[in-house]
């Protein structure tokens, strides 16, 4: 399949072009159906002769081209509706009647607070004139009507306050928000991809819309990517103010699959600088090694990462409620575990050369020895909640 993508610079161009590569170079096997064969990219600084050329071979069209921040409204109607004219002449010229998609916007429904918009109109002219393409033609046509988008690689101080905000943050620029209780509908940029690929399969999600809201029908006029969220521009702060903060605190936010937090932490960790990317940890150093705090989690605990010189033993304490998992990652080492009240010594030799998981069990006082006299003996740690020095549930006890 050779397929077109115009604005193959632009924010959704470059994530499509990427996904499209990974699947024509066999690093993406997700999708075995697709074959990929010649990806034409077209762009603002392409030769028309080029154009010309591509809309002859291509097999799918993802019409992204478009006009957002102009110097004069009047530019919108020319870049918008003008260039996808030009575009379907060119494949009528050539007999071509493959299938084209068209990325328009929210806007186009000229409701609410876009009902004067000049973009709006030149995106709702640019569906008119695909559908009546589709008519003429008989080639099939899926219009996208795209909410906020956001993710990786999209400008800052353009046409996206996620990629703004998430540039300023973690660039310590400051943010300005009038009023935080604004609602947001944000598309994600992987969950638009994946749309896109769905539609190379032949299984796009059809749509048509109550006012500005999606609904999702078999029988849809438009086109949808299924997946959106609704976020207010507080709580989108307030995300990244966790994000930023992270670092210092070792708190990572709840992130669950799927969920708004976890692609907006994607998303900001794609604009931090340099200088943030590589963050220093506060270890705990003393003769006997050192131990270091990785991680904490709300509701999972926290993992560190203990190591112990050679011959030094560690640990000699028990919990009531707390327990851990020790995994030896490197030397060799003895865990040794006695419950209280008991002479009985539960003994694990542990190496780094067969990793295990070891539970320090409530209520078992325990330690781990390194056993090499010449070898740091390095142990990830994981505890079931984050260490409270108020109430630390750790008491001295040697094991033998």
């Amino acid at each position: 399949m050779n397929i077109l993508i115009t604005g193959a610079n632009g924010f959704v161009g470059k994530n499509l072009t990427a996904a499209l590569r990974c699947i024509q170079d066999g690093k993406d096997r997700t999708r075995p159906n697709l074959k990929i064969d010649e990806l034409f990219l077209y762009d603002i600084d392409s030769s028309p002769e080029l154009l010309e050329d591509v809309c002859k071979r291509a097999d799918f069209v993802f019409h992204l081209a478009g006009v957002n921040r102009p110097k004069d409204p009047s530019e919108f109607m020319v870049g918008n509706f003008g260039f996808s004219s030009r575009l379907l002449e060119l494949l009528k010229t050539y007999s071509n009647p493959c299938p084209v998609m068209l990325s328009s916007s929210i806007q186009a429904t000229l409701i609410g607070r876009y009902g004067q918009s000049d973009y709006g109109k030149s995106k709702l002219a640019g569906e008119n004139l695909f559908f009546e393409y589709s008519q003429q033609t008989g080639a099939s046509v899926y219009v996208y009507r795209f909410p906020n988008l956001f993710g990786k690689w999209c400008r800052p101080n353009y046409n996206s306050a996620v990629a703004t905000f998430c540039h300023n943050v973690a660039n310590e620029l400051p943010i300005t928000v009038s009023d935080p209780s604004i609602e947001l509908e944000l598309l994600y940029i992987d969950d638009l991809v994946a749309e896109m690929l769905d539609l190379l399969e032949g299984t796009p999600h059809r749509c048509e819309f109550d006012g500005v809201t999606t609904v999702l029908t078999e029988q849809g006029r438009f086109c949808a990517a299924p997946v959106t969220h609704k976020v207010t521009l507080g709580q989108i702060v307030d995300l990244l103010s966790a994000f930023h903060d992270q670092p210092t605190t070792l708190r990572m936010p709840d992130i669950p699959e799927n969920s708004f937090a976890k692609k907006l932490y994607s998303t900001y960790l794609s604009y931090l600088p340099k200088e943030k990317v590589c963050f220093p940890l506060k270890m705990n150093v003393d003769d006997r090694g050192s131990f270091t705090e990785l991680l904490k989690t709300a509701d999972c605990g926290q993992f560190s990462v203990n190591v112990s010189k050679p011959g030094i033993t560690k640990g000699q304490h028990w919990h009531h409620t707390k327990w851990e998992f020790f995994i030896v990652v490197s030397g060799k080492g003895l865990i040794q575990m006695r419950k209280i009240g008991s002479d009985e010594i539960l003994n694990f030799e542990v190496s780094g050369e067969k990793i295990e998981a070891v539970h320090m069990l409530p209520g078992y006082t325990h330690n781990i020895i390194n056993l090499s006299d010449t070898q740091d003996l390095v142990t990830l740690m994981w505890a079931n909640e984050q260490f409270d020095p108020d109430k630390p549930d750790t008491f001295f006890e040697v094991v033998e």
